[in-house]
Protein backbone atom coordinates (compact mmCIF):
# COMPACT_ATOMS: atom_id res chain seq x y z
CA UNK A 1 0.00 0.00 0.00
CA UNK A 2 2.77 2.43 0.97
CA UNK A 3 5.30 1.28 -1.64
CA UNK A 4 4.01 3.71 -4.28
CA UNK A 5 3.97 6.54 -1.73
CA UNK A 6 7.57 5.82 -0.74
CA UNK A 7 8.67 6.41 -4.34
CA UNK A 8 7.71 10.10 -4.12
CA UNK A 9 8.95 10.79 -0.58
CA UNK A 10 12.51 11.85 0.32
CA UNK A 11 14.56 9.01 1.87
CA UNK A 12 14.69 10.78 5.25
CA UNK A 13 10.88 10.96 5.50
CA UNK A 14 10.51 7.38 4.27
CA UNK A 15 12.96 6.32 6.96
CA UNK A 16 10.90 8.02 9.66
CA UNK A 17 7.69 6.35 8.48
CA UNK A 18 9.40 2.96 8.27
CA UNK A 19 10.07 3.10 12.02
CA UNK A 20 6.33 2.83 12.72
CA UNK A 21 4.92 -0.53 13.74
CA UNK A 22 2.86 -2.46 11.13
CA UNK A 23 -0.43 -1.82 13.02
CA UNK A 24 0.21 1.95 12.98
CA UNK A 25 1.15 1.87 9.30
CA UNK A 26 -2.07 0.02 8.53
CA UNK A 27 -4.12 2.69 10.30
CA UNK A 28 -2.30 5.69 8.82
CA UNK A 29 -4.67 7.91 6.83
CA UNK A 30 -2.60 10.96 5.82
CA UNK A 31 1.01 12.12 5.53
CA UNK A 32 1.20 15.90 5.84
CA UNK A 33 4.42 17.58 4.73
CA UNK A 34 4.87 21.32 5.44
CA UNK A 35 8.09 23.22 4.82
CA UNK A 36 9.78 24.35 8.07
CA UNK A 37 7.15 22.51 10.11
CA UNK A 38 7.21 19.10 11.81
CA UNK A 39 6.17 16.09 9.73
CA UNK A 40 2.58 15.15 10.62
CA UNK A 41 0.97 11.75 10.29
CA UNK A 42 -2.76 11.20 10.76
CA UNK A 43 -3.41 7.84 12.40
CA UNK A 44 -6.95 6.82 13.36
CA UNK A 45 -7.98 10.45 12.87
CA UNK A 46 -5.41 11.74 15.37
CA UNK A 47 -2.24 13.76 14.64
CA UNK A 48 1.15 12.21 15.34
CA UNK A 49 4.37 14.24 15.06
CA UNK A 50 7.59 12.24 14.63
CA UNK A 51 10.83 14.03 15.47
CA UNK A 52 11.43 15.31 11.94
CA UNK A 53 11.43 18.88 10.60
CA UNK A 54 10.50 19.21 6.92
CA UNK A 55 12.92 21.18 4.73
CA UNK A 56 12.53 23.06 1.45
CA UNK A 57 14.61 20.33 -0.19
CA UNK A 58 12.02 17.77 0.88
CA UNK A 59 9.29 19.77 -0.87
CA UNK A 60 11.34 20.08 -4.05
CA UNK A 61 12.00 16.33 -3.99
CA UNK A 62 8.29 15.47 -3.69
CA UNK A 63 7.26 17.95 -6.39
CA UNK A 64 9.90 16.62 -8.78
CA UNK A 65 8.82 13.05 -8.15
CA UNK A 66 5.07 13.57 -8.62
CA UNK A 67 5.66 15.74 -11.71
CA UNK A 68 8.39 13.46 -13.09
CA UNK A 69 10.61 16.57 -13.19
CA UNK A 70 8.20 18.41 -15.51
CA UNK A 71 6.04 20.85 -13.58
CA UNK A 72 4.36 21.95 -16.82
CA UNK A 73 2.99 18.42 -17.25
CA UNK A 74 0.96 19.01 -14.09
CA UNK A 75 -0.65 22.27 -15.20
CA UNK A 76 -4.23 20.98 -15.01
CA UNK A 77 -3.64 19.15 -11.73
CA UNK A 78 -2.10 22.26 -10.18
CA UNK A 79 -5.25 24.19 -11.06
CA UNK A 80 -7.27 21.68 -9.06
CA UNK A 81 -4.80 21.57 -6.20
CA UNK A 82 -4.10 17.83 -6.18
CA UNK A 83 -2.65 14.98 -8.20
CA UNK A 84 -3.33 11.24 -8.04
CA UNK A 85 -0.25 9.01 -8.01
CA UNK A 86 0.23 5.31 -8.70
CA UNK A 87 -1.74 3.29 -6.19
CA UNK A 88 -4.65 5.73 -6.21
CA UNK A 89 -3.19 7.95 -3.47
CA UNK A 90 -4.13 11.63 -3.74
CA UNK A 91 -1.55 14.34 -3.08
CA UNK A 92 -3.09 17.69 -2.12
CA UNK A 93 -1.00 20.81 -2.71
CA UNK A 94 -0.90 24.28 -1.14
CA UNK A 95 1.32 27.29 -1.73
CA UNK A 96 1.33 30.50 -3.79
CA UNK A 97 -1.81 30.62 -5.93
CA UNK A 98 -1.60 32.25 -9.36
CA UNK A 99 -4.89 33.64 -10.67
CA UNK A 100 -5.97 34.88 -14.08
CA UNK A 101 -9.22 36.80 -14.56
CA UNK A 102 -10.35 35.74 -11.12
CA UNK A 103 -9.74 32.03 -11.71
CA UNK A 104 -7.00 29.79 -10.35
CA UNK A 105 -4.35 29.28 -13.02
CA UNK A 106 -1.77 27.36 -11.02
CA UNK A 107 -0.08 26.86 -7.66
CA UNK A 108 3.56 27.92 -7.43
CA UNK A 109 6.06 27.69 -4.56
CA UNK A 110 4.34 24.59 -3.22
CA UNK A 111 5.05 24.42 0.51
CA UNK A 112 2.45 21.93 1.78
CA UNK A 113 1.56 18.40 0.69
CA UNK A 114 -1.23 16.22 2.02
CA UNK A 115 -0.83 12.61 0.91
CA UNK A 116 -4.11 10.78 1.51
CA UNK A 117 -3.44 7.07 1.79
CA UNK A 118 -5.90 5.25 -0.47
CA UNK A 119 -7.18 2.09 1.16
CA UNK A 120 -9.22 -0.55 -0.59
CA UNK A 121 -11.05 -2.69 1.93
CA UNK A 122 -12.41 -5.64 -0.03
CA UNK A 123 -15.68 -6.86 1.44
CA UNK A 124 -16.37 -3.88 3.71
CA UNK A 125 -19.67 -3.24 1.89
CA UNK A 126 -20.87 -6.86 1.86
CA UNK A 127 -23.03 -6.49 5.02
CA UNK A 128 -25.01 -3.75 3.25
CA UNK A 129 -26.20 -5.96 0.41
CA UNK A 130 -29.46 -7.16 2.05
CA UNK A 131 -30.50 -3.53 2.55
CA UNK A 132 -29.46 -2.11 -0.83
CA UNK A 133 -30.30 -4.96 -3.24
CA UNK A 134 -33.96 -5.82 -3.70
CA UNK A 135 -35.96 -7.80 -6.25
CA UNK A 136 -33.05 -8.24 -8.62
CA UNK A 137 -31.83 -4.64 -8.68
CA UNK A 138 -29.73 -2.18 -6.74
CA UNK A 139 -31.68 0.57 -5.02
CA UNK A 140 -30.44 4.13 -5.53
CA UNK A 141 -28.38 4.88 -2.45
CA UNK A 142 -26.77 7.89 -0.78
CA UNK A 143 -23.88 7.42 1.64
CA UNK A 144 -23.85 10.17 4.28
CA UNK A 145 -21.04 11.18 6.60
CA UNK A 146 -18.67 13.97 7.66
CA UNK A 147 -15.09 13.99 6.29
CA UNK A 148 -12.86 11.02 7.05
CA UNK A 149 -15.68 8.56 7.79
CA UNK A 150 -14.89 6.18 4.94
CA UNK A 151 -17.52 7.26 2.39
CA UNK A 152 -15.27 6.80 -0.63
CA UNK A 153 -13.95 3.45 0.62
CA UNK A 154 -17.53 2.21 0.95
CA UNK A 155 -18.51 3.52 -2.51
CA UNK A 156 -15.49 1.80 -4.01
CA UNK A 157 -16.36 -1.59 -2.54
CA UNK A 158 -20.04 -1.27 -3.45
CA UNK A 159 -19.02 -0.46 -7.03
CA UNK A 160 -16.82 -3.58 -7.04
CA UNK A 161 -19.67 -5.77 -5.76
CA UNK A 162 -22.11 -4.33 -8.30
CA UNK A 163 -19.68 -4.88 -11.16
CA UNK A 164 -18.64 -8.38 -10.07
CA UNK A 165 -21.93 -9.69 -8.71
CA UNK A 166 -22.13 -12.22 -5.89
CA UNK A 167 -23.08 -15.76 -6.86
CA UNK A 168 -23.40 -16.82 -3.22
CA UNK A 169 -26.14 -14.24 -2.62
CA UNK A 170 -27.61 -14.60 -6.12
CA UNK A 171 -26.70 -11.05 -7.08
CA UNK A 172 -26.03 -10.61 -10.80
CA UNK A 173 -23.26 -8.35 -12.04
CA UNK A 174 -24.21 -5.09 -13.73
CA UNK A 175 -22.65 -2.30 -15.79
CA UNK A 176 -21.23 0.38 -13.52
CA UNK A 177 -20.26 3.88 -14.65
CA UNK A 178 -18.05 5.87 -12.28
CA UNK A 179 -17.81 9.64 -12.66
CA UNK A 180 -14.64 10.28 -10.67
CA UNK A 181 -14.22 14.05 -10.56
CA UNK A 182 -11.55 13.98 -7.85
CA UNK A 183 -9.87 10.74 -9.00
CA UNK A 184 -10.56 9.19 -5.60
CA UNK A 185 -12.98 6.32 -6.25
CA UNK A 186 -11.04 4.56 -9.00
CA UNK A 187 -7.75 6.40 -8.39
CA UNK A 188 -6.96 6.45 -12.11
CA UNK A 189 -3.45 7.13 -13.37
CA UNK A 190 -3.35 7.81 -17.12
CA UNK A 191 -6.99 6.68 -17.27
CA UNK A 192 -6.35 3.26 -15.69
CA UNK A 193 -8.06 2.50 -12.34
CA UNK A 194 -5.60 1.65 -9.57
CA UNK A 195 -8.21 -0.19 -7.50
CA UNK A 196 -10.05 -3.47 -8.03
CA UNK A 197 -13.48 -2.43 -9.28
CA UNK A 198 -14.56 -5.63 -10.98
CA UNK A 199 -14.87 -6.45 -14.67
CA UNK A 200 -17.82 -4.28 -15.74
CA UNK A 201 -16.71 -0.79 -14.76
CA UNK A 202 -16.22 2.26 -16.98
CA UNK A 203 -14.61 5.38 -15.50
CA UNK A 204 -14.72 9.04 -16.48
CA UNK A 205 -11.71 10.37 -14.62
CA UNK A 206 -11.34 14.03 -13.57
CA UNK A 207 -14.73 14.79 -15.12
CA UNK A 208 -17.24 17.22 -13.54
CA UNK A 209 -20.01 15.16 -11.95
CA UNK A 210 -23.05 16.75 -13.58
CA UNK A 211 -21.62 16.67 -17.10
CA UNK A 212 -20.10 13.24 -16.55
CA UNK A 213 -23.39 11.65 -15.51
CA UNK A 214 -25.01 12.82 -18.74
CA UNK A 215 -22.03 11.59 -20.77
CA UNK A 216 -22.25 8.17 -19.13
CA UNK A 217 -25.96 7.83 -19.85
CA UNK A 218 -25.54 8.84 -23.50
CA UNK A 219 -22.44 6.82 -24.32
CA UNK A 220 -21.99 3.87 -21.92
CA UNK A 221 -25.54 2.74 -20.99
CA UNK A 222 -24.74 2.00 -17.33
CA UNK A 223 -27.09 0.17 -14.99
CA UNK A 224 -25.70 2.16 -12.06
CA UNK A 225 -23.79 5.45 -11.92
CA UNK A 226 -21.40 6.08 -9.02
CA UNK A 227 -20.41 9.63 -7.98
CA UNK A 228 -18.64 11.06 -4.95
CA UNK A 229 -19.55 14.15 -2.93
CA UNK A 230 -22.58 15.61 -4.67
CA UNK A 231 -23.85 18.94 -3.39
CA UNK A 232 -24.21 21.54 -6.11
CA UNK A 233 -27.51 22.30 -7.78
CA UNK A 234 -26.26 21.04 -11.14
CA UNK A 235 -25.31 17.73 -9.49
CA UNK A 236 -28.85 17.27 -8.23
CA UNK A 237 -30.30 18.13 -11.63
CA UNK A 238 -28.09 15.47 -13.23
CA UNK A 239 -29.18 12.95 -10.58
CA UNK A 240 -32.82 13.59 -11.47
CA UNK A 241 -32.03 13.17 -15.18
CA UNK A 242 -30.42 9.81 -14.41
CA UNK A 243 -33.42 8.73 -12.33
CA UNK A 244 -35.79 9.65 -15.14
CA UNK A 245 -33.60 7.65 -17.54
CA UNK A 246 -34.03 4.58 -15.34
CA UNK A 247 -30.42 4.46 -14.17
CA UNK A 248 -29.60 3.48 -10.59
CA UNK A 249 -27.38 5.75 -8.51
CA UNK A 250 -24.78 5.32 -5.81
CA UNK A 251 -23.48 8.60 -4.39
CA UNK A 252 -22.00 10.20 -1.31
CA UNK A 253 -22.57 13.54 0.39
CA UNK A 254 -20.90 15.45 3.22
CA UNK A 255 -23.40 15.61 6.09
CA UNK A 256 -23.78 14.33 9.63
CA UNK A 257 -27.22 12.80 9.18
CA UNK A 258 -30.23 12.22 6.95
CA UNK A 259 -32.06 14.94 8.88
CA UNK A 260 -29.37 17.48 7.98
CA UNK A 261 -29.92 16.80 4.27
CA UNK A 262 -33.47 18.12 4.49
CA UNK A 263 -32.17 21.67 4.97
CA UNK A 264 -30.04 21.59 1.81
CA UNK A 265 -31.76 23.52 -1.03
CA UNK A 266 -29.68 21.69 -3.64
CA UNK A 267 -30.98 18.30 -2.46
CA UNK A 268 -34.60 19.28 -1.92
CA UNK A 269 -35.90 17.94 -5.24
CA UNK A 270 -34.10 14.61 -4.82
CA UNK A 271 -35.61 14.14 -1.37
CA UNK A 272 -39.12 15.31 -2.26
CA UNK A 273 -39.20 13.09 -5.36
CA UNK A 274 -37.93 10.20 -3.23
CA UNK A 275 -35.46 9.39 -5.96
CA UNK A 276 -33.04 7.85 -3.45
CA UNK A 277 -34.34 4.73 -1.72
CA UNK A 278 -31.61 4.14 0.86
CA UNK A 279 -29.54 6.51 3.01
CA UNK A 280 -26.52 5.03 4.79
CA UNK A 281 -25.18 7.14 7.67
CA UNK A 282 -21.53 6.61 8.60
CA UNK A 283 -19.64 7.36 11.80
CA UNK A 284 -16.11 6.91 13.15
CA UNK A 285 -17.35 5.21 16.34
CA UNK A 286 -15.54 1.98 15.43
CA UNK A 287 -13.16 3.47 12.88
CA UNK A 288 -13.83 4.85 9.36
CA UNK A 289 -16.69 3.11 7.55
CA UNK A 290 -18.71 2.29 10.67
CA UNK A 291 -22.40 2.19 9.79
CA UNK A 292 -24.51 4.26 12.15
CA UNK A 293 -27.90 3.52 10.60
CA UNK A 294 -29.79 3.05 7.33
CA UNK A 295 -33.06 4.79 6.50
CA UNK A 296 -35.40 4.42 3.52
CA UNK A 297 -36.88 7.12 1.29
CA UNK A 298 -39.63 7.74 3.85
CA UNK A 299 -37.05 8.50 6.53
CA UNK A 300 -37.88 5.26 8.33
CA UNK A 301 -34.98 3.54 10.08
CA UNK A 302 -34.40 0.01 8.79
CA UNK A 303 -31.06 -0.65 10.49
CA UNK A 304 -29.07 0.76 13.43
CA UNK A 305 -25.67 -0.32 14.64
CA UNK A 306 -25.73 -1.64 18.17
CA UNK A 307 -24.08 0.65 20.69
CA UNK A 308 -24.60 3.85 18.65
CA UNK A 309 -26.34 6.53 20.68
CA UNK A 310 -29.59 7.92 19.33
Amino acid sequence: MLASISTVLPPDITGVIDTLSPPLLERMEEIRVRVNRPLELIIDGNPYFPAYMVTASDAIHILNKISKHSIYALEEELKRGYITITGGHRVGLAGKVITEQGKVKAIRDVSSFNIRVAKQKIGVATPLMPYLYEKGRWLSTMVIGPPQTGKTTLLRDLARIMSSGCEEKRVASCKVGIVDERSEIAGCVHGIPQHDLGQRVDVLDSCPKAEGMMMMIRSMSPDVIVVDEIGRMEDSEAVMEAVNAGVGLLMSVHAFSFDELKSRPSLREILSYRAVKRFVELTRSNGPGSIKRIVNEMGEEIYREEGVRR
